[in-house]
């Protein structure tokens, strides 16, 4: 009597899950095999509106360094008062003949009222200094945040104690009151009231006053972080075979603390460009005729009844900024810590 042979269905479903295991585990490998990193990449490129932001923010920064260029390109710039130098271009009153602000095939963006000085230049000079106060006090910042709240968590105690008295001090008050009222106070002592402040001094002090009240927020979370992290079994480990503090710091706990600091950063840098850009609004800070987004709001402010033009460029182009940056940033939160997500 024969032996019975199996059945074709039974055979092929044999092989299918034979060969569909492999695959399987191939494919689950290959994502435990992915660095953290590139996961990150991953699930920030899957995010529309975070690539779309990402974009934004980029053509921002570009037109920013080039500005120098584009203008040279563009054959006007931000200092020469063409409504002053061409006649035609402002009426008896100091405003724009044309309409919208004097918007032509040579003023792409206007004529400002009474100087006639080009608005798109003055635009982008004005995006290029408050992108560079901006960004130089959001690095200047997170350095000092991260080594106060890293040696404050680390050390504990007094040192703890003594830093976490003076993080609530500084978050107690509102920073822009902080930045009005000590900044005559740092430019007294360099210049007299006699001499006119030059402009690198005025750029420099606005890093350092943003940087010395600004890094508070960013110390205590970090704080919290290696609070919680050097209680962790493999820094107890680290300190059983003799590492120095410098090492636990540098090898066990800084590279835990990648993401936070990077997330805090996003979130930094926009809210120093609306600080910057406020401050100049209300005079302390960056002045006429030095382009920035502040002084082309003051200026637009004073002609809003009469021609929204000149407030809208300036306007407009900060908004899309903050709001590309804000966006970016929750972004790249939730690719680097998808639980987070919403």
């Amino acid at each position: 009597m024969t032996p019975p042979t199996p059945s074709p269905v039974t055979s092929l479903e044999v092989t299918d899950e034979d060969s569909a295991a492999p695959a399987k585990s191939s494919a689950l490998k290959g994502n435990e095999s992915r660095s953290p990193g590139r996961l990150a990449w991953s699930r920030f490129k899957r995010d529309r509106a975070g690539v779309i932001s990402g974009y934004v923010v980029l053509f921002f920064f570009v037109v920013s360094i080039g500005a120098p260029l584009i203008a040279k390109l563009y054959g006007k710039n931000p200092y020469t008062t063409y409504g002053i130098n061409t006649p035609g271009l402002l009426n008896e009153f100091g405003f724009p003949v044309k309409a919208n602000g004097g918007i032509s095939g040579d003023f792409w963006f206007g004529v400002e009222p009474q100087l006639g000085r080009d608005v798109l230049t003055f635009l982008l000079y004005g995006m290029r200094n408050s992108l560079l106060i901006a960004t130089a006090a959001t690095v200047l910042t997170t350095l000092l945040g991260v080594v106060i709240g890293i040696t404050a968590g680390y050390l504990g105690g007094r040192t703890d104690y003594f830093v976490g008295r003076v993080i609530d001090i500084l978050l107690a008050f509102p920073q822009t009151l902080f930045f009005i009222a000590f900044w005559p106070v740092v430019l007294a002592i360099f210049v007299s009231p006699e001499e006119n402040t030059p402009i690198w001094l005025t750029v420099t002090s606005l890093i350092t006053v943003m940087t010395a009240f600004g890094w508070a927020s960013i110390a205590r979370l970090l704080r919290g972080e290696v609070l919680a992290l050097r209680e962790r079994e493999f820094v107890e480990a680290a300190k059983v075979t003799g590492a120095s503090p410098a090492r636990i710091i540098f090898k066990e706990l800084l590279p835990n603390l990648w993401t936070p600091i990077l997330i805090q950063s996003t979130l930094l840098l926009p809210a120093y460009v609306t600080a910057e850009a406020g401050l100049a609004f209300l005079g302390v800070g960056l002045t006429d005729p030095t382009p920035d987004w502040g002084v082309m709001l003051q200026f637009g402010a004073k002609y809003y009844q009469d021609d929204i033009t000149f407030m809208l460029f300036p306007g407009l182009s900060m908004v899309i900024f903050v709001v590309a940056f804000n966006l970016l940033g929750d972004s790249v939160r939730d690719a680097l810590d998808p639980k987070t997500k919403r």
